[in-house]
């Protein structure tokens, strides 16, 4: 009885598993598809870094207040389009700054590129290997944080006048990284039924692919500077 048991729990868990990833996968392409319509809107109208800052503080006031009281709901799905159109179009200042460049274009296709291999990979690599990588989740908050004050700490200086660009750029790689971390991470807490919300773990996911794909054109731009 008792195996009976067990294996009724486990097939149920599976189909818990197996459910959460369908429909995390399903709307992250649906909300990665929306940010891409709204950061092509924002560089259409041509929006400042100003107007494009104040939609990603927006998307970040969202996430932090709403998102964690409708992430049970209806109404959470809402709340993740209006982020992720946020941050679309706080994006497109940006993607418009690069296009300016004579190789804007190619180095945008560079990041969108770079950062598909990378999120394809490594999620493959997780649901192929099964592989727990919870114990990640320490370490990658504490590079994090590292990170959040290296980028405050950039930003000062700036604001001085103290050249940062190389500093800039190491952040950028540390970003990364990090975010290549997550990707393990988060794709294994799905699969090993320690995030079951598919609407939080499809934040999660979004904020990676998002964080390493603004990081790799940074790093990008950089490289091909002439």
């Amino acid at each position: 009885m008792r195996d009976i048991s067990a294996t009724q729990s486990a097939v149920l868990q599976a189909e818990q598993v197996s459910k959460v990833l369908r429909n995390t996968y399903t709307l992250l392409a649906m909300t990665l598809l929306f940010s891409a319509v709204t950061a092509g809107i924002s560089m259409a109208l041509g929006f400042g870094r100003g107007i494009g800052l104040i939609c990603s503080l927006g998307a970040i006031a969202l996430v932090w207040f709403v998102l964690p009281r409708t992430a049970n709901s209806s109404a959470g799905i809402w709340t993740v389009f209006a982020f992720t159109g946020l941050l679309g179009l706080g994006l497109g200042p940006t993607l418009n700054g690069y296009l300016a460049l004579s190789n804007g274009g190619s180095i945008i296709m560079q990041a969108l590129g770079g950062t598909a291999i990378v999120f394809f990979g490594l999620s493959a690599y997780v649901l192929t290997t099964r592989k727990d990588f919870s114990f990640m989740g320490g370490f990658l908050m504490i590079g994090l944080i590292v990170a959040i004050v290296g980028s405050l700490g950039v930003l000062v200086a700036s604001l001085f006048g103290v050249d940062v660009s190389m500093a800039s750029l190491a952040i950028s790689g540390m970003v990364v990284l990090l975010m290549s971390g997550f990707i393990l991470f988060d794709t294994s807490r799905i699969i090993h039924g320690g995030e079951t919300n598919y609407i939080m773990a499809t934040v999660a996911l979004y904020l990676d692919i998002y964080n390493l794909f603004t990081s790799l054109l940074h790093l990008l731009g950089a490289l091909n500077d002439d």
